[in-house]
This record gives C-alpha cells, sequence and structure tokens, in this order.
C-alpha cells in the first residue's frame, strides 16, 4: 500500500504541471492569501497543512468555485489535492493546487505539504509545514481600449514566481477538532521597476484559527458546529473574516448545513451526500446579504472527494 501511495503522488505531481491555473490576483502590493472557500472543513488542507494525513487514508479532493455570479471577470477558482499518512501513521505528506482566473489575470499556487503526528490522549496533535510558490500573470489583450494609446494597458504585466512557506498545527479526535496556521511567511510588493521584492514582518502575518466539535444525539443524528477566524497583526486588516458553521448530519449520509460569513455577509447554505464511504460530493451556494446583494447573483461551489485504503469505513466515519 506504501508503494502505491508515492507511485500515485509521483502520478499527481507529473500531471500538475500541465494544468492551466489560477490563484490569487495582484495588486499594488501582492496578495498572497488563500481565495474563499465555503467548503474547507471538508479539505482542512487549504487553510492549515497540519491537516495533512488526518483522513487516516489516502484523500483525493478536487473542488471548483464560482465566486460573485453575473459580474464581469468574477472569480472562477480551482483546487486539487492529495495527502496522505505514511507507514508508521506518524508522518504524513501532501500535495495541493488552487488556479484561480479573476479578469485578465489568471494565477497558480503550488504547495507540498508535510505533517507530524503525536498521539495526544484520545486524539492526535499534528505539527505541519508547507512550501511552495504563486504564480501570477496578467495578459491585457482581451481589452477593448477605447484610448489606443493608454500607457497602463499597452504592455501585460510581468508573469511573477513568488515562493513561500507556512506552518500550522492541528489537534483531532473523535469528538473535536481545533488548529491554528499561518499561511505564509513572506509578503511581496512591487518595485518601481515592475519587479517583486519579497520582505518578512511578524506583523503581516494572517493567523486562522478554526476549532470544531461534534454532537451525537443519535445514531441517525448528529450536530457539527464550527468556527473559523482570520486574524491580521496588520492594523488596516485585524479580524479580517469570522465563519460560523453548522452542519447537521442523517444517518451519515446526508449533510445539510449552514454558515454565516462576517467579512461579506454571506449567508451560506451547504449540502454533502456521503455516496458510500470513499466517496463524498458537495455543494454549496452562498447569498449575499450586504452590500454585494446588488451586483452579485451569489457563489456557487461544487466538492469531491474520495479516499483510497482499508481504513475507511461505514462503521468508522470520519467527521473531520
Amino acid at each position: 500500500m506504501n508503494k502505491i501511495k508515492l507511485i500515485l503522488f509521483s502520478f499527481f505531481l507529473t500531471g500538475m504541471t500541465s494544468l492551466p491555473g489560477q490563484s490569487e490576483p495582484d495588486s499594488s502590493g501582492i496578495s498572497l492569501g488563500y481565495p474563499v472557500y465555503s467548503q474547507y472543513l471538508q479539505n482542512g488542507l487549504i487553510i492549515n497543512p497540519a491537516y495533512a494525513g488526518s483522513r487516516g487514508a489516502l484523500s483525493a479532493f478536487l473542488s471548483y468555485r464560482m465566486q460573485w455570479m453575473g459580474t464581469d471577470g468574477s472569480p472562477v477558482i480551482q483546487s486539487v489535492s492529495l495527502h496522505t499518512p505514511m507507514k508508521n501513521d506518524k508522518v504524513a505528506l501532501g500535495i495541493m493546487a488552487q488556479f484561480m482566473q479573476f479578469g485578465f489575470t489568471k494565477s497558480t499556487s503550488v504547495y507540498a505539504n508535510y505533517a507530524y503526528h503525536v498521539r495526544v490522549g484520545k486524539g492526535k496533535l499534528s505539527f505541519g509545514l508547507k512550501g511552495g510558490a504563486d504564480l501570477s500573470n496578467t495578459d491585457y489583450t482581451g481589452i477593448l481600449l477605447t484610448n489606443i494609446g493608454d500607457p497602463v494597458f499597452t504592455a501585460n504585466d510581468k508573469p511573477y514566481v513568488l515562493p513561500n512557506v507556512g506552518a500550522g498545527i492541528y489537534y483531532f479526535s473523535d469528538k473535536l477538532f481545533a488548529g491554528v496556521s499561518v499561511p505564509t511567511f513572506l509578503s511581496y510588493n512591487k518595485t518601481g521597476t515592475g519587479s517583486v521584492q519579497a520582505s518578512h514582518s511578524f506583523n503581516d502575518y494572517d493567523f486562522v484559527f478554526s476549532a470544531g466539535g461534534l454532537i451525537t444525539f443519535s445514531q441517525f443524528f448528529k450536530f457539527k458546529p464550527s468556527i473559523l477566524i482570520d486574524y491580521s497583526l496588520e492594523e488596516t486588516k485585524k479580524l479580517s473574516r469570522v465563519d460560523i458553521n453548522g452542519n447537521f448530519i442523517l444517518a451519515d449520509l446526508i449533510w445539510l448545513g449552514g454558515a454565516w460569513r462576517t467579512s461579506e455577509e454571506v449567508a451560506v447554505g451547504i449540502l454533502q451526500v456521503q455516496i458510500n464511504p470513499q466517496f463524498m460530493f458537495g455543494f454549496s451556494y452562498d447569498y449575499p446579504v450586504g452590500r454585494m446583494n446588488s451586483y452579485s447573483k451569489g457563489s456557487s461551489e461544487i466538492v469531491i472527494r474520495y479516499e483510497f485504503g482499508s481504513k475507511v469505513s461505514a462503521a468508522n466515519p470520519r467527521y473531520f
């Protein structure tokens, strides 16, 4: 089984380099934060590298998100990931790529993840690291200009390759989970010559906290509440995102849930179906309640997860 995992990892790494893609759009300073997902709890690798291997099996995940539907140049975000515990169950490896197109900007993020698990009571404490790069490119050739000589759009933006690292801690058991991560340690800014310059400052860190639990009313009916907090030490950002989530689990088959995202004033509806012990399909819709209500028809997201290996069973389903 360990050889099969390594072969699949090699195949995944080889195939990923040919995927077209995108991640975070550039601004006057280059943002390296992660895109907003509504079903991040089904793939915690998006927000915390220490999540790698916590599913107890080789776990493959795909997602497709259409952000702010109905607006011109709205983001289309895709993600693909693979992570697994290794033979001794202490070390776990993962790989993740995110692709996004936003207007005339396309960018790709590819990161490798490493986690080390330590048994703590009835659960495990995981320490994770990730390393990789964000690649961004803007192509202005598709813009129809009224002023043909506009100097802003006479040349395309330079492609950027922005290496970065992140880290996290994650605790999980059958009844609860909690974690904190710093998605990126480095910041990037454009210089006057059009190149980019890396910088590092503790005050630029974003801390992503997540926690939740499982309340069992009966074998048929369970409830899973959770919360996510994105807190920045930067004065202009501070508490940039709070998600309050709740999922009702029916017969370990149907997940009906919802969330409230404070930063966008968005109400989220989530439906997930555990088709069999290995295969999960999910759909979510974000309805904008705040200012975006006049400009957007909301956001939708489709996710698929498949898990390999004998450790995934109907008798011991994974809720985190």
